[in-house]
């Protein structure tokens, strides 16, 4: 055969230690061509080894820089999906009027304006340099506003001033010119508005208006001498509230209309020096920040939050995004350093594996080497100067090939030097590990194993049984690598392939010996075949990729299960339309939408208080109360696809004394240490309705996950109803194929009929009615921030698994090629077939197949039972624990692979055995 395969036949005379004589090599560029001679002539075993350095160096180098690369993108991702409120800082200025204004000739407003670059300069390094855009804005208080136009359609409409550079520039005239920037005396202000805004309160270019604000302030004319459009509604500048774009409705007849009107630095000035009050603010988006940054940002954010600029207020909510991308962040690259060190320890074990395969094959150079006067170590320094024309290059590449990826390596390099250093002396090490005389018998597993390999075996699964307890005993440092954790899978998967190879001899004992009561000969031959396997070292490797892929497997289905109970718990149905108290008759209008099959009411009220029978204090903290109709929940729920358990106590029906509640655990107990649990009240919306406790849970759906104080009450059991009744604040449907902004219409119609319907008058305006669909708030929990970086790993992990553990199986196969092609080779001479050969093959291979891949994915699949705890991983599930479960895909997955094997299995045999010449195998008679 040639010589180039891992069988390799005979080897160059010339370059081989022995044959025929040629003068002694003194000279290191002699020794050096010698070394490439022989790396051509064994160039298939020389090439798998390049190979899976590059790819050692590949990982190494890439992995990293393309973790770094989707962190830093899903953190801009995650940061500009936010609202303008989660993303920008003000400081702002009470509402008073302003110090010096009323002199004339005071430039108030373009001076605090000069302050935009002051006050940055006194943020926070890390706060400073996130800043990505910045905006000053003046407005005064809001003032009655009257003119003809005005009147003529009886509005009643309030309004600010207010001056925002740069305006101009985000906004186009449809009408018009801008104001001004100075104002004569006794002529008006010239002020801008919105083209909606002129639109609804029937203003235009020309129209004039009078300003006149309360406590005795002067009036000022007013002139509109310009209508805009903006070029882009979600421009920075506009987030503002109240918004200038648009004119808020009145909620009622009493109520007035709201509206901005835009105007120059001069125009402010002269509503300032009228006296009314005025404030400042100067807002700092933040955007331009990188994952290292952020722990820098957010303390800086919230020190300026706890000690402000004198005379200032400060309004944030940055630092909660941030702080929930940073826990997503830490908690995926701490699970990706887990699959990445599985890869690793694979693809070390490949190295091995495929440096002693190569060993194996030259025992016979080595052994006479020895023999014509060289030292024990002769071998090992020639597979030295080989190992490393072949591994050193091919790490190289490696490196290079990941630097072509995007991202920061973050240090690596190291790395790839240790990697290259032991790719590089695993074949001379090898070398010296098989120095034993060729020829000899390595198929014998039963035979007894010695001391040294007990011991570290024992030491091993010692190891395992410890790290596994520290690791979740001391549990892990938030944002540090962590290198007890990622050891702790692959020292696991190592003592499971350990016990695995200790039990594997047992059952194929008593599969001998029922093989051996069989008709044919195909099943004791392979029985036997298999009982004398002796490839630790595969099925160890195979054990560490499959549990690798198995573990992601596991962790990436607790992660989406998660995710689909987060969703749930949040909108238990198709949809949820929410606001402050809809009509009882919405639930009607929504049934009749296109789309919509059914609907069920929902009462959420906070902080109320319990009281005992008399209408007395509890003296218990504010709890949180939820009025659901427990048999329509559970028909929505049911009809719109979604496992909501509704406990018996919410759908019992109406009966005399308190109504049975559903009562979280701790509020429970309290009220059982002050003899309320029997009988309590709880106003809801101003009514009393009396409670018993009925049973208890830990959670519900529609209860916020940080609320540990709440009560269930069911709504069909309550005594009040029709009008007199509790007003809905929700309602739950069901359906397919609705449109969400006509169930948002529906939802704003049922507010407004509420509001001005009846007796009862709106103290405030209404929110508008949102709508969340229960894919919307799926998709928002895996969407964006770390996401991509974990979809990653998990993909990294599965594939790289799968892929190693085939190619470890084909190691396995390569490892006893030899010997099989002789037993083959005398079975043919006997009559046996193509087809018997292959059905042998199969009955071989297949205990040592099935038992590596049952036990790296029953070791996979255990993994995350024991890691869940220390992984943080409800950072990705909103805060729901990530409970790990059977997943019967894992089973048609590990029935897919073993099949897949056992084909690569068959393939690599014949086509080792077309290229080792069976016939030559048998007159040769090596190793017989």
């Amino acid at each position: 055969m040639s010589g180039g395969g891992f069988e390799g036949g005979s080897e160059p005379v010339s370059d081989s230690g022995f044959g025929a004589r040629r003068p002694p090599v003194g000279g290191g560029g002699l020794a050096l061509f010698g070394a490439a001679r022989r790396v051509r002539a064994f160039g298939g075993q020389f090439l798998l080894l390049g190979v899976l350095a590059l790819v050692a160096a590949l990982l190494v180098t890439g992995l990293p820089r393309t973790a770094d690369r989707l962190a830093e993108q899903g953190l801009r991702e995650h940061v500009t999906s936010r609202p303008a409120a989660e993303r920008d800082l003000t400081l702002a200025t009470a509402e008073t009027p302003a110090v010096g204004g009323g002199g004339a000739g005071q430039p108030v407003t373009a001076m605090r304006g000069q302050e935009l670059d002051t006050l940055q300069a006194g943020l926070p390094e890390a706060v400073r340099e996130a800043v990505e855009s910045r905006w000053y804005l003046a407005e005064t208080a809001f003032s009655r506003l009257t003119g003809p136009d005005l009147a003529g359609k009886n509005y009643f409409v309030v309004a600010r001033l207010r001056a925002a550079p740069g305006v101009a520039g985000a906004a186009t005239l449809s009408e018009g010119r801008w104001p001004a920037e100075a104002v004569g005396a006794g002529q008006p202000v010239e002020v801008a508005l919105a083209a909606e805004t002129a639109r609804k309160l029937n203003l235009r270019a020309g129209s004039r208006l009078r300003s006149s604000g309360a406590g005795g302030t002067k009036p000022l004319p007013l002139l509109v001498v310009g209508v805009f459009e903006p070029v882009r509604a979600t421009d920075g500048i506009w987030n503002t509230l109240p918004s200038a774009l648009r004119v808020t409705e009145p909620a009622g007849d009493a109520e007035p209309y709201e509206m901005v009107a835009l105007t120059s630095d001069a125009g402010l000035d002269a509503a300032i020096a009228t006296g009314t009050p005025a404030r400042f603010s100067w807002r700092y988006r933040l955007g331009n920040m990188d994952v290292a940054d952020l722990r820098a940002v957010i303390d800086g954010v919230r020190l300026l939050e706890r000690t402000p600029p004198a005379g200032l207020s400060v309004t944030q909510a940055v630092d909660i995004p941030l702080r929930q991308f940073l826990d997503a962040v830490s908690a995926a690259r701490t699970l990706l350093a887990v699959i990445a060190a599985g890869m690793f320890a694979t693809v070390a074990g490949l190295i091995v594996l495929a440096a002693r395969l190569a060993a194996r094959r030259r025992e016979a150079e080595f052994a006479l080497l020895v023999a014509r006067g060289g030292t024990p170590t002769s071998g090992a320094r020639r597979s030295l100067a080989e190992s490393a024309l072949v591994v050193v290059p091919a790490a190289a590449l490696g490196w290079l090939l990941g630097r072509l990826l995007p991202g920061s390596g973050g240090g690596t390099d190291w790395l790839v030097l240790l990697a290259a250093a032991l790719a590089t002396l695993a074949l001379p090490l090898a070398t010296l590990g098989g120095s034993a005389l060729p020829g000899g018998r390595r198929d014998l597993s039963g035979r007894r194993a010695g001391g040294r390999r007990l011991t570290l075996e024992l030491l091993v699964v010692a190891l395992a049984v410890l790290a596994t307890v520290l690791i979740r005993r001391r549990g892990l440092t938030p944002g540090a690598a962590d290198p007890l954790l990622a050891s702790v899978p692959v020292l696991l998967a190592v003592a499971a392939a350990v016990l695995a190879l200790r039990l594997y001899p047992w059952p194929l004992r008593l599969l001998g010996r029922v093989a051996a009561r069989t008709r044919g000969s195909v099943a004791f031959l392979g029985v036997a075949g298999a009982s004398r396997s002796a490839v630790t070292g595969p099925v160890v490797v195979v054990v560490v990729a499959v549990a690798t892929a198995a573990f992601c497997a596991v962790v990436a289905g607790g992660i989406q299960t998660g995710r689909d109970r987060t969703a749930t718990a949040a909108v238990p149905a198709s949809a949820l339309v929410d606001g402050e108290r809809l009509a009882p008759d919405t639930g009607a209008a929504l049934q009749r939408l296109p789309g919509v099959r059914r609907s069920t009411p929902v009462l959420r009220e906070s902080a109320l208080r319990i009281t005992d029978e008399r209408g007395a204090d509890a003296g218990l903290a504010a709890v949180s109360v939820l009025l659901v109709d427990g048999p329509g929940l559970a028909d929505t729920a049911r009809d719109a696809g979604l496992d909501v358990s509704v406990p018996p106590v919410l759908r019992a029906g109406r009966s005399p004394g308190p109504v049975p509640a559903l009562v979280s655990p701790g509020l429970a107990a309290e009220l059982a240490r002050a003899g309320l649990d029997g009988t309590a009240l709880v106003s809801v919306q101003g009514r009393a309705h009396p409670f018993r406790v009925a049973d208890t849970a830990d959670d519900f759906p529609l209860v916020p996950a940080d609320v540990d104080r709440f009560v269930v009450l069911p709504w069909q059991a309550l005594p009040e109803a029709g009008p007199t009744g509790p007003v809905p604040t929700a309602f739950l449907v069901s359906g397919d194929g609705f449109d969400v902004e006509a169930l948002r219409q529906a939802g704003d119609e049922g507010q407004r009929r509420y509001q001005t319907g009846g007796s009862f008058v709106a103290a405030e305006r209404p929110r508008g009615a949102e709508v969340t669909t229960w894919q919307g708030a799926r998709e928002q929990l895996g969407g964006g921030g770390a996401n991509g970086l974990l979809v990653f790993g998990f993909a990294a992990g599965a594939a790289g698994g799968a892929a190693f553990g085939l190619l470890a199986i084909a190691f396995a196969v390569l490892a006893g090629a030899r010997a099989r092609g002789q037993v083959l080779s005398r079975l043919r001479t006997l009559g046996l077939s193509r087809r018997q050969w292959r059905g042998l093959l199969l009955v071989e291979l297949t205990p040592l197949v099935a038992a590596a891949l049952l036990t790296g994915a029953l070791t996979g699949a255990l993994l995350p039972l024991l890691l869940t705890p220390v992984l943080g991983l409800a950072a990705f599930t909103g805060g729901e624990p990530v409970r790990v479960a059977f997943s019967p895909g894992l089973v048609g997955a590990v029935l897919a692979a073993g099949a897949l094997a056992l084909a690569l299995a068959v393939t690599v045999e014949t086509v080792n055995n077309r290229r080792m010449r069976l016939g030559e195998v048998l007159r040769l008679g090596e190793g017989s």
